[in-house]
């Protein structure tokens, strides 16, 4: 490992050829390290990533999944499983080699991330499916011989019966709380009669909303990276939609258009960001002294009000743009009432009701 001291500023350089996973040759030259050991240990663990070996540390792995994952996920998922596993993960398991993280490492880590703080049972779960998928990835791409993830129980729970959401009840006592046909009336009347998501809301344009079929076409999603405004694709392909309007949201629409002055159709309807949506719904909530919910809970409001009237789960997956019907069955199947009583009910009558058959008779 060539390393050397730098006189004029008394730190270490490290100098090395490495091959890529490709079988390419490369020249790396990195400077200013403290001791000559953190040199060489840069040394040692780079070419470990740059081969993909699974004797790397799983911070560097962490660089090398989530670099894989460029080309299948959109930039704000990236930054939050970046988050995650920088705040949650290589605090605890990032000096480990991969090759040697074994299922009681997993199980210390659980137990130190619940220790913590108290985090909810979703998203603790959150965090574990975070590094069991780490671990497959290792499996399937880079050989890794075993998954430690896979011998030991799940942390948290995805309990989908815990959603919250509102009542119509409860969202017209909000939303009296706004001055009808300002910007923040219809964002959240789009919101909760369309059960679109919030990147999708303040990515809307002129050009997205036809008054006249009365349709809104969800095809883009906005959000904030690294204090740039950013426009993107939606999350999945099948979250490009059209989605039908009602007649009173559409003249809800007209009013507000009305009231802008030379406002390009292709720019942004509702110019604001999502913290600023999220202060002003928690402002609104104290004054209508309903139950707090987040901004996205006024999707599973819809479906929930959806579902009260009987519409049917495939119906409410096209219209929320989910990728599969078991999405939206896993999360808002619970929702639907038992027909279990009903089934109960009809033999019931149907026993009542048919005529008596002579005992020993063998149809």
């Amino acid at each position: 490992m060539p390393v050397y001291k730098e006189n004029d500023s008394n730190t270490w350089r490290s100098q090395f050829y490495y091959t890529d996973w490709t079988g390419k040759k490369h020249k790396k030259n990195k400077r200013g390290f403290k001791t000559k050991r953190e040199a060489q240990q840069y040394e040692a663990e780079f070419v470990k990533q740059a081969r993909a070996d699974m004797d790397m540390m799983l911070s560097s792995f962490v660089e090398v999944y989530l670099k894989d994952k460029e080309v299948e996920l959109k930039q704000r998922t990236l930054r939050n499983k970046r988050y995650m596993f920088e705040t949650h993960v290589i605090p605890y398991l990032g000096n480990k080699k991969m090759n040697e993280i074994t299922a009681s490492d997993i199980l210390a880590w659980q137990k130190a991330v619940k220790d913590s703080k108290d985090y909810s049972d979703a998203y603790l779960r959150m965090l574990q499916n975070q590094v069991t998928a780490l671990f497959i990835h290792a499996q399937r791409i880079y050989y890794l011989k075993d998954n430690p993830c896979k011998r030991v129980k799940k942390m948290g729970r995805s309990d989908n019966r815990s959603l919250n959401f509102w009542t119509l009840e409860e969202y017209r006592k909000f939303i009296d709380t706004f001055d009808k046909g300002s910007m923040h009336y219809l964002m959240f009347e789009l919101l909760f009669w369309t059960g679109m998501r919030e990147g999708e809301l303040l990515a809307l344009t002129k050009n997205d909303i036809d008054v006249g079929q009365m349709t809104l076409r969800i095809n883009k999603t906005y959000f904030r990276l690294h204090g740039e405004d950013v426009i993107t694709t939606p999350k999945t392909d099948s979250s490009i939609r059209t989605i039908d309007l009602p007649k009173f949201l559409v003249d809800e629409v007209q009013d507000y258009w009305s009231k802008l002055y030379k406002h390009p159709s292709d720019a942004r309807l509702f110019p604001v960001v999502a913290e600023a949506l999220q202060h002003i719904m928690a402002r609104h909530i104290k004054k209508a002294e309903v139950k707090k919910i987040r901004v996205h809970d006024l999707r599973h409001s819809h479906c929930a009000y959806l579902i009260n009237q009987g519409i049917q789960p495939l119906i409410i997956k096209e219209r929320l743009g989910h990728k599969d019907i078991k999405v939206t069955l896993n999360t808002y199947g619970h929702l639907y009432p038992s027909e279990q009583k009903r089934v109960a009910n009809l033999l019931n009558d149907l026993n009542r009701n048919a005529p008596a058959k002579d005992q020993g008779t063998i149809e």
